[in-house]
């Protein structure tokens, strides 16, 4: 079925106690990533949305209990001229996570089919080439045993417009906002056009797209969360590693009855 985005704009309000499904969520997330630390396993998430949909506020949720060490958010502007200089996807594969890592990507290799379309960065050709480029690119990481999550976050213009205006007015979060966020907003039809064309395209057996209602921010961050959690822990083993013979027997040296 084909995804439209205006069937993500009801922004029900989260039912239950947040604090605590949080908590939860937070708890089997660090599980899953100790189980992709364990089993040596690879993950790819990637985010993609309307500026001030929440998504920052998702990944900082769903990294908190995380080993710092084991994985990597990537937050992605504008390529640098050394970038530009390569093929679009250059720099989304020298981020590619190895093993036992989860690389978390706030934007993506979409902008060539989204920001890039719409602000004529790439030109027709460039862009629709990039549909198949970007679902070769995604196979490709699947066959070689990643786990790959794609979230859209969504809000409608009065959410987004809330949320610019409480930027502007509130001055320890005037820096996340700039003139990039009121050009694209100018633009809204131009990119639901963009996002609409990029689901149709890219919504693929492999890599489907989870897309979030995100106008209300704790009903979407259980949403985002929930979904990441079931595709991370559908592609990983959960269960925990046996204790190494010769250290269980020093630590019984050195501590005493240890029950395993």
């Amino acid at each position: 079925m084909a995804i439209d985005l205006s069937d993500f704009e009801a922004g029900k309000p989260f039912e239950g106690d947040y604090d605590k499904a949080l908590a939860k969520l937070q708890k089997r997330l660090s599980h899953i990533h100790f189980a992709h630390i364990v089993h040596g396993r690879r993950a790819i998430i990637l985010f993609e949305g309307w500026d001030a949909a929440g998504k920052g506020g998702i990944i900082k949720r769903l990294t908190a209990e995380w080993d710092p060490r084991y994985f990597e958010v990537w937050p992605i502007a504008a390529p640098t001229p050394e970038e530009k200089a390569h093929h679009f996807l250059w720099r989304f594969w020298r981020r590619l996570p190895p093993e036992h890592n989860i690389s978390v990507f706030d934007r993506s290799w979409y902008g060539r089919v989204l920001v890039e379309r719409v602000e004529g960065y790439a030109t027709k050709d460039e862009w629709k080439r990039g549909y198949d480029e970007i679902n070769g690119f995604e196979a490709q990481q699947v066959e070689n045993g990643a786990t790959l999550v794609k979230v859209f976050v969504h809000v409608t213009q009065k959410e987004q417009d809330k949320r610019l205006k409480d930027r502007l007015e509130h001055p320890w979060k005037r820096w996340k906002t700039g003139l990039d966020d009121y050009r694209n907003r100018a633009k809204r039809g131009e990119y639901l056009e963009a996002m609409h064309d990029m689901f149709r395209e890219t919504d693929t057996r492999h890599a489907p797209w989870t897309v979030v209602d995100g106008n209300d921010k704790k009903a979407g961050r259980i949403t985002a969360l929930t979904a990441i959690a079931d595709q991370l822990e559908a592609r990983v083993p959960m269960d925990p590693p046996a204790v190494d013979p010769a250290v269980l027997e020093a630590a019984r040296k050195a501590l005493g009855k240890i029950d395993v």
